[in-house]
C-alpha cells in the first residue's frame, strides 16, 4: 500500500488553516469536477484523489491521526526505510469509519460551481483508496445534504515511558504529546518493568459528542547502579572494611529516604544480609507501605598495612596454628 501525501495533493502546507485547505480543494474540485470535465477519466480519478484529501484533512480528528501517522512514515523514511513499514499500528478498528458521510450543502456546491446543486451522491465507497479505507475504515460516502455522523468513542493511545528507579520510588511527571496535544502525565510511586498507567479521556477524540478514548503508559524502569530490585524489596551491596567486620561498629547504608546508620556485630562474615523493613521500594497498589532493603556485607581487606601491621597478623596467626 503506499502513502498518500495528501497536503501535496491540495497543494497546501502541513501546518495550513482550515481556510486555506478549503479554498484550495474548492478551486481544484472545480477544476476537476465531472460535470466540468464529461467523458475526462483523468480528471475524474483527480476528483477523487483531492476530494478525498479533503474528506481526511478538513475533518479535526482525522487529520489528527493523519498528522501522526505521516510523522511516523517520513521517520521511517529517514531511517533509510528497511523492512516493511507497520500499516497495521494506524489500521482503523473493525466498524472503524461506517456510514460517514460528508456533506455539502447546496449553497456550498452552487457557490463552488456556479450552479445549481448538480446530482448529490455520485461518488460511493468505492472512490477512496485503500490507504485511506485503511486509515479511517470504509464505507464512507460523498454526498450533499444533512447526513451526520454517528457517535463513536474515541481510540486508545499507548506511549511508552521510561523512568529511573528513584523516580519510581518518589514517583514523578512525564511531558507527553499526543498529535497537537500535550499532557503532563503523574506517574505513581511503586511503578514496575511492565506497569500501565491509565490516564482516562486523554486518548483520541471522540466522534460527534463520543467520549475520549484513554492514554496508556507503558512503564520501563531503567537500571540503579546502587541497587538491585525483587518486587517491592531492594538489594544494595554494603562495602566494610576488615577492622569493622572484626571489632563491629556502625555503618551508614544508603536508602532513597536517606541514609541510615546500621549496627553490625563482631566477627562479621562477608555475604552476611541485614534486613531494613520499611526501606524498600512504596507498593504501587498501596504506596504507604513500603518493602525492605536487604544489606549485604563485601568485607573490604586493608591494602596498606605497615610492617609492624603485618608482624601482628602473623603472630596472631601463628596463635591460632594458620600458616
Amino acid at each position: 500500500m503506499d502513502f498518500k501525501d495528501y497536503y501535496e495533493c491540495l497543494g497546501v502546507s502541513p501546518d495550513a488553516d482550515d481556510k486555506t485547505i478549503k479554498k484550495a480543494y474548492q478551486k481544484l474540485a472545480k477544476k476537476y469536477h465531472p460535470d466540468v470535465n464529461p467523458g475526462d477519466k483523468t480528471a475524474e480519478t483527480k476528483f477523487k484523489e483531492v476530494s478525498e484529501a479533503y474528506q481526511a484533512i478538513s475533518d479535526p480528528e482525522k487529520r489528527r491521526k493523519y498528522d501522526e501517522l505521516r510523522q511516523d512514515y517520513q521517520q521511517w523514511q529517514k531511517r533509510g526505510g528497511r523492512g516493511d513499514f507497520d500499516w497495521g499500528r494506524w489500521q482503523a478498528h473493525p466498524g472503524e469509519g461506517n456510514h460517514q458521510t460528508y456533506s455539502m450543502s447546496p449553497e456550498e456546491f452552487a457557490q463552488m460551481f456556479g450552479g445549481s446543486s448538480g446530482s448529490g451522491g455520485f461518488y460511493g465507497s468505492e472512490g477512496f483508496s485503500d490507504f485511506f479505507s485503511t486509515l479511517f475504515g470504509g464505507g464512507q460516502s460523498y454526498g450533499f445534504g444533512g447526513a451526520g455522523v454517528r457517535s463513536r468513542a474515541g481510540q486508545d493511545l499507548e506511549v511508552d515511558v521510561q523512568v529511573t528507579l528513584e523516580e519510581a520510588y518518589h514517583g514523578t511527571t512525564r511531558v507527553i504529546r499526543t498529535g497537537e496535544k500535550q499532557i503532563q502525565a503523574k506517574i505513581p510511586k511503586g511503578v514496575r518493568t511492565g506497569s500501565k498507567v491509565r490516564l482516562a479521556g486523554q486518548g483520541g477524540p471522540g466522534i460527534s459528542g463520543g467520549a475520549a478514548g484513554n492514554l496508556y503508559l507503558n512503564i520501563t524502569v531503567s537500571p540503579d547502579e546502587r541497587f538491585i530490585r525483587d518486587g517491592d524489596d531492594l538489594k544494595v551491596i554494603l562495602p566494610l572494611n576488615f577492622y569493622k567486620a572484626v571489632i563491629g561498629g556502625e555503618v551508614r547504608v544508603p536508602t532513597f529516604g536517606g541514609e541510615v546508620l546500621l549496627k553490625i556485630p563482631p566477627l562479621s562474615q562477608s555475604g552476611k544480609k541485614f534486613r531494613l523493613k520499611g526501606k524498600g521500594m512504596p507498593k504501587l497498589e498501596n504506596p504507604q507501605q513500603y518493602g525492605s532493603l536487604l544489606a549485604e556485607l563485601s568485607i573490604i581487606l586493608p591494602d596498606n598495612l605497615n610492617q609492624q601491621e603485618l608482624d601482628t597478623l602473623r603472630e596472631l596467626a601463628q596463635k591460632r596454628g594458620i600458616t
